[in-house]
């Protein structure tokens, strides 16, 4: 659906040029649901509205379903940017307009007859739960409504791509959880492949498919969500994943551990292993000893994951043979310490 090859963005200023995109290269597949996070400033928000050429990238090239759009003259864009809806943090609803006319708005720039631009309407806002709220105002929904509007003016027009930029981050925990379901809803109900930036790792972990790690200007990694939980391939991804896994831990368990000359190893759990019964399987089959440090268990989009810290002792083989064991029980193992 998206291939970006090499793109750069730069912002010429008066004192020195800004680099704000540096090759950038990434694919999108057709139905799937992408996120790309980072910090403030690292260029996420510059990629996504370069997609739809809100910022012309300084080179490279962006293909959206088969069509150039980094060579497209300026009518050929606006015909392209009709399939290409957009969210936008700060909902950007008109205020004059009722919820029924800000969806309308799109379709009638596009001349869509009045008759079946009103029936668009109507099962937009069926689809985003809004049918009671079509003659209210903007200045009287709740953010979590103003952004529903916001996702419903962006399906207008059938749109085969849906971009979402930070559209979660001005709502509160359980309005963000609502409007996830909305997108994963929506993502399968009418087969809509949607790229999503955001800083928020709990955003990608509900519901994405593949994520891109940005951090300054350039991707560090890409891949299936689970997978860089599981095992993260950069210090960006590592401090995302920590920030709500908890996977540091506090110095005092790596001294305590070192007393007693135990060896420190991370487990991640992930799908049907996590409700396995391994580590008394591991436990039964080896002379080991096993102090459980930390645990959690938590889903990354509808899949179970989990992350065991356990201090192992006994005999130093055996203890080898323990882990090799877990290993071959397909989990992802780290050793923490060299004891």
């Amino acid at each position: 659906m998206i291939e970006i090859s090499n793109l750069t963005k730069i912002y010429k200023t008066p004192m020195h040029d800004v680099m704000a995109l540096d090759q950038v290269s990434l694919k999108v597949e057709k139905g799937e649901i992408f996120g790309i996070i980072g910090l403030s400033g690292a260029g996420k928000s510059t990629l996504i509205r370069c997609i739809n050429m809100l910022e012309k990238p300084t080179s490279g090239s962006i293909i959206v379903d088969g069509e150039v759009i980094t060579s497209l003259d300026k009518k050929d864009l606006r015909h392209a940017r009709q399939k290409i809806g957009m969210i936008f943090q700060q909902f950007n609803l008109l205020s004059s307009r009722n919820v029924f006319d800000n969806i309308m708005f799109p379709l009638e720039i596009s001349q869509v007859p009045v008759n079946e631009a009103r029936q668009r309407v109507g099962e937009l806002l069926e689809i985003v739960g809004l049918t009671d709220k079509a003659k209210v105002y903007p200045e009287q929904l709740s953010g979590g409504q103003k952004q529903r509007v916001g996702i419903a003016r962006a399906l207008a027009n059938r749109p085969k791509l849906l971009l979402s930029d930070e559209a979660t981050s001005a709502l509160d925990p359980q309005t963000t959880k609502s409007i996830l379901k909305l997108l994963k809803d929506i993502n399968s109900r009418l087969d809509l492949t949607i790229l999503l930036i955001t800083h928020d790792m709990n955003v990608i972990k509900q519901v994405c498919d593949r994520v891109a790690v940005i951090d300054n200007s350039r991707i560090v990694e890409t891949g299936d969500v689970l997978k860089i939980f599981s095992n993260p391939g950069t210090p960006t991804s590592k401090s995302f994943i920590n920030s709500i896994v908890k996977q540091e831990l506090p110095e005092e368990v790596f001294q305590s551990s070192a007393i007693r000359a135990g060896r420190l190893i991370r487990v991640s759990f992930i799908g049907e292993s996590a409700g396995e019964p391994i580590i008394s399987s591991m436990i039964r089959k080896y002379d080991v000893r096993a102090n459980i440090m930390y645990g959690n268990i938590d889903r990354v989009k509808d899949t179970p994951f989990g992350n065991l810290v356990l201090e192992l002792s006994g005999e130093e083989r055996v203890v080898s043979e323990a882990i090799e064991y877990l290993h071959q029980q397909g989990l992802e193992i780290e050793v923490l310490n060299n004891a």
